[in-house]
């Protein structure tokens, strides 16, 4: 069992060093002052931390002393090499940097890409994300070394249900007792279905509705972001927005940015796994949205943009859309270009609210291969990106990253942090991890996570779109169709 003592981590003006935050580029000076617990004077060890010394504000920082938990003798131990691995060079690389104590990300990354830091072997597949699962296969397949690998949202379950491909975190002497303050739809998904801890994430993608904030006042009337959640804090009230928005710019301006954009959100209200006792489940759910989609689609109340495009980017310039509904990772990546960048046409202009669901959008999950030989290793980075609230403190400024943490997010939201200038700027001041925290603490997957999810996701959104947006508008002909395409990639399901 793990010795954990636990105080607040205190962060001072850190030093933005050129982070991997997608498409987010520019360094920030952050001051950070937070206020320590009365219940962090009974801790013990209590230290203080100076922490940038060019900085003009110091704080005092009480770090978290971890005793690491004992490692199950199964679990190998003393390898030369520690290898992790990953669809890209977004996030591993920081995580590493901070384990080994060194901020400078950019050059930390460098070196590690140049085979220039010892002991550790990075696999950067390059690729996206839903193509790494078959290239962790080949690794298995091929029986590479391989230490620690991160897999994604969408298709981690595939993996945590697996107990040659993962390790019980139990194992490497992490327990509960580490994660008090973990959102707890994250710690839903790194949980197999037999109730053992196999994943865990350093960072909560919880989602919001960004938008334009003039176009907002101009056409609904709404000047602060506090109105505009008024506005379209239900479904119904979004669709009556989005009317009002068409309808007063003549049909030039959408509410929102997508309909794989607007499912996102929406998916993220369902009350009932999409696969239960291996049987497909359609219920009223499923025609709500294809409604509430058609009367979007029909009032110009969504672009007909597809996601990832220049059109759909563009958009937010134009005029011909005033929203997206985007995740924490998005604020420094596309929501930014939607802008233009710092330079942008719109930049500036633009606010966040929590929008008409509580949803999260991505993530990433930390797994440990049954066959490492570097059990301390893996056990120690893991503590360190997901557990030492000092790290994570020090993580979502430097990165910056909506850390997984609760407690961690409120002090350093209440301390007026700004995580990221070029972000803040573009939402005009606003504190945009406040919004995102309170969809975060609302979300809700316990016993709703399935293996299928992001196929049967997928088919369905594809055959709402195909059928009843652009087809026949026929519900029946719409379901038939949604079953086809999921019979077809999913053939050991159950399926009326």
């Amino acid at each position: 069992m793990n010795t954990l003592k636990r105080t607040l981590a205190l962060v001072a003006t850190l030093a933005l060093s050129a982070t991997a935050f997608a498409s987010c580029g520019s360094d920030a000076g952050n001051s950070v002052e937070n206020k320590v617990d009365d219940t962090a004077s009974k801790v013990e060890d209590a230290a203080s931390d100076a922490v940038d010394s060019a900085s003009d504000a110091v704080s005092d920082a009480v770090s978290d002393v971890v005793t690491p938990g004992e490692i199950d003798a199964s679990v190998g131990k003393g390898g030369d090499t520690f290898t992790v691995a990953a669809w890209d060079a977004n996030d591993v690389p920081a995580l590493l940097a901070q384990w080994k104590g060194n901020t400078d990300y950019k050059a930390f990354a460098q070196d590690l890409a140049d085979g220039k830091v010892e002991g550790i072997n990075f696999i950067n597949f390059g690729v996206g994300g839903g193509e790494a699962s078959e290239k962790y296969d080949n690794l298995f397949k091929g029986g590479d070394d391989l230490d620690v690998y991160f897999c994604e949202a969408d298709w981690a379950l595939k993996y945590i249900n697996d107990d040659t491909k993962t390790l019980e975190l139990d194992k490497l002497g992490i327990t509960t007792e580490d994660f008090p303050n973990i959102f707890s739809y994250t710690d839903d998904i790194g949980t197999s279905k037999d109730g053992k801890r196999k994943g865990i994430s350093w960072q909560a993608a919880a989602g919001g509705f960004g938008y334009r904030a003039d176009l907002a006042e101009q056409y609904l009337g709404v000047k602060t972001p506090e109105e505009m959640q008024a506005k379209i804090d239900t479904w119904d009230k979004f669709c009556e927005a989005a009317k009002t928005v068409s309808d007063a710019s003549n049909g030039k301006t959408a509410l929102a940015d997508t309909l794989g954009g607007l499912w996102q959100a929406y998916a993220c209200g369902r009350t009932q796994p999409w696969v239960k006792d291996n049987q497909l489940l359609i219920d009223d759910f499923c025609k709500d949205f294809a409604e509430t989609a058609k009367t979007l689609w029909d009032c110009g109340g969504v672009t007909k943009n597809t996601q990832w495009t220049d059109e759909w980017k563009a958009a937010g310039q134009n005029d011909t859309c005033m929203g997206y509904f985007v995740s924490t990772w998005g604020f420094g990546g596309f929501f930014l270009d939607a802008a233009g960048g710092v330079d942008g046409s719109t930049y500036g202009k633009w606010a966040v609210c929590q929008g008409p669901e509580s949803f999260y959008w991505g993530g990433t999950w930390i797994v440990v291969n049954p066959a490492t030989d570097n059990g301390e290793e893996a056990r120690d980075f893991i503590l360190s990106a997901t557990s030492d609230e000092k790290q994570l403190a020090a993580y979502a400024v430097n990165k910056p990253e909506f850390v997984n943490n609760s407690k961690v997010m409120a002090d350093l939201i209440d301390a007026k942090t700004v995580f990221n200038e070029d972000i803040t700027n573009n939402l005009g001041g606003q504190n945009f991890y406040a919004e995102l925290a309170e969809n975060a603490k609302q979300i809700d997957f316990k016993g709703l996570i399935t293996p299928y999810d992001a196929t049967v996701k997928t088919e369905f959104i594809n055959a709402v779109k195909e059928e009843y947006l652009e087809g026949s508008g026929d519900w029946d002909k719409t379901v038939e169709k949604f079953k086809d395409n999921v019979s077809e990639q999913l053939t050991d399901l159950d399926i009326d």
